[in-house]
């Protein structure tokens, strides 16, 4: 039957260490025993399932945080006669130690709402499609909890506020280019878990948002200045006007264009 069909939609969002992403309903499909060559970090919105990863039966629902090693078979299906609503963020080999395989086998889900609420928003970031360094920065935080949930050292965990402040530096000189978290981990000599923590301790606010910030402030400038909103969003730093119109009205309460215009009238009183 026709309703019956699966929803599915997937993704390659460009991000460092993310393979896919697939957001999916399944109202009758059952997956057979299978594995994949990454890790597969999933949550589920509606339903529950049933599924075995390696040799043991597990189960699922909407309050854990599901990872699955590479390399190990699992298979899938729905618990109920409502079928399952998913989505799920498949994750490079090297996001996780080899150490933590033995781990994720014996304690696939976590009920973590934490840890659920930031894997729910890291895929708000790479659905959007425009917020990499916002991704980016919430991956490297989920990575950090993962590890210490199930029982491995994370690689840094020290704070130093002279890294926040050169890592604000760094921002502030590329603030429409942008810099990746992995670069800024590199020029920093840091590790990209350690530069969001330092950061955010520091200053109240993740990279991702301050980078945000800068780039809405160059807009106002520019929409000020005369420069049309479509032009004011490239020229600051933005994907296209629809992303800083998101941001602008987030931070400013109103869009770039009602901001120009207001501006406008007032000039010619």
């Amino acid at each position: 039957m026709a309703g019956d069909a699966p929803e599915l939609t997937a993704w390659q969002p460009g991000v460092m260490g993310v393979r896919e992403v697939l957001h999916a309903r399944f109202r009758q499909h059952a997956y057979p025993m299978h594995a994949h060559d990454v890790w597969t970090l999933m949550l589920l919105d509606q339903g529950s399932v049933r599924y075995r990863l390696g040799r043991q039966e597990h189960g699922l629902w909407t309050s854990l945080v599901t990872l699955l090693p590479p390399g190990v078979p699992h298979d899938g299906r729905a618990a109920g006669p409502e079928g399952f609503r998913k989505r799920v963020i498949y994750l490079d080999e090297q996001q996780f130690s080899e150490g933590l395989v033995d781990a994720a086998i014996g304690t696939p889900s976590l009920d973590d709402p934490r840890l659920r609420l930031r894997v729910h928003q890291l895929n708000e970031a790479l659905r959007r499609r425009t917020e990499d360094l916002e991704a980016a920065s919430r991956l490297a935080l989920i990575r950090e909890r993962l590890e210490q949930a199930l029982g491995q050292t994370p690689a840094v965990s020290e704070h130093r506020a002279g890294l926040a402040h050169d890592l604000r530096d760094l921002l502030d000189s590329r603030v429409v280019e942008g810099v990746t978290l992995e670069d800024a981990a590199q020029t920093l000599h840091s590790h990209p878990t350690h530069l969001v923590r330092a950061f955010t301790r520091e200053f109240g606010l993740p990279p991702h948002q301050y980078l945000t910030g800068r780039r809405v402030e160059r807009a106002r400038h520019l929409l000020l200045s005369g420069e049309p909103p479509a032009r004011a969003a490239v020229l600051a730093g933005f994907y296209d006007q629809s992303h800083l119109t998101r941001h602008f009205r987030k931070l400013l309460g109103t869009t770039p264009g009602a901001f120009r215009t207001k501006d406008s009238a007032k000039e010619l009183r």
